[in-house]
């Protein structure tokens, strides 16, 4: 599933793709037990988890205010997920900063830096067969989180067997060797962007990963139609492209 390339042509052909991909955050709860669902059948088929009777996979991170869950749909079918927490002295709450207090908690604690924590992705068997690009569509979510609160630093929390496509594509160096990870049968790594030092030679190799402030904004911050307790924390970034 998780391929790469230095040539122009792998960068354009994603941007092609890019007219099809539909971002979108799922606030209700229709939408979001469809992603539990598909989280559920990716989970069993790596044998991360264990069967339940409910078959729908999600846990209480789901519900925190500075949590996104993030749905990509091409053609108006689901192809993948992912969840995004946006990590800060105003809301230290994640994943991450859980497992890894050690770490992460130095971060947020000491220097008050803005964290992505991106977890739960997830694909569609069938459509990650039909794109196998599809990780760098569904990535393009955290970096768009990355661009619009001005982070610091961007986790990685993952298998030890993605750790190198973590490490090529977004030049992810790791903090830690893998570790047991709540509700997972198998442990996590944890890896770190440095945000400052190589957003812009991301964004170069893989045009893909840009966005424009107005796009980042469209799916952040719809106070007319979010619940309050959905809104984006007041962290938007001046930045702009």
């Amino acid at each position: 599933m998780y391929i790469d390339s230095n040539g122009s042509n792998f960068a354009e052909k994603l941007l092609g793709y890019l007219q099809k991909v539909d971002y979108k955050i799922a606030h209700s709860e229709e939408d979001r037990s469809i992603i539990y669902r598909l989280r559920y059948d990716a989970y069993i088929r790596e044998e991360a988890i264990k069967p339940h009777p409910s078959m729908m996979f999600h846990d209480d991170y789901d519900d925190l205010e500075n949590c996104w869950i993030f749905s990509l749909s091409i053609d108006e079918q689901l192809v993948s997920s992912v969840r995004v927490h946006v990590i800060s002295p105003e809301h230290p709450k994640g994943p991450a900063l859980d497992v890894f207090p050690d770490i992460v908690g130095p971060m947020v604690f000491e220097q008050g830096c803005t964290i992505i924590d991106p977890t739960r992705f997830v694909a569609s068997p069938e459509f990650a067969a039909e794109y196998p690009e599809l990780p760098y569509f569904t990535l393009r979510a955290a970096f768009m989180a990355v661009d619009y609160y001005n982070a610091d630093y961007c986790l990685a929390t993952v298998r030890k067997e993605h750790m190198a496509f973590y490490r090529r594509v977004f030049r992810a160096e790791i903090l830690s060797e893998p570790r047991p990870y709540p509700s997972l049968q198998k442990p996590i790594a944890i890896m770190c962007v440095d945000v400052p030092k190589v957003r812009n030679k991301i964004a170069r190799r893989y045009p893909i990963f840009e966005s424009s402030f107005t796009e980042r904004r469209f799916i952040f911050n719809k106070p007319d139609t979010i619940p309050e307790n959905k809104k984006p924390p007041v962290l938007v970034s001046s930045l702009a492209s």
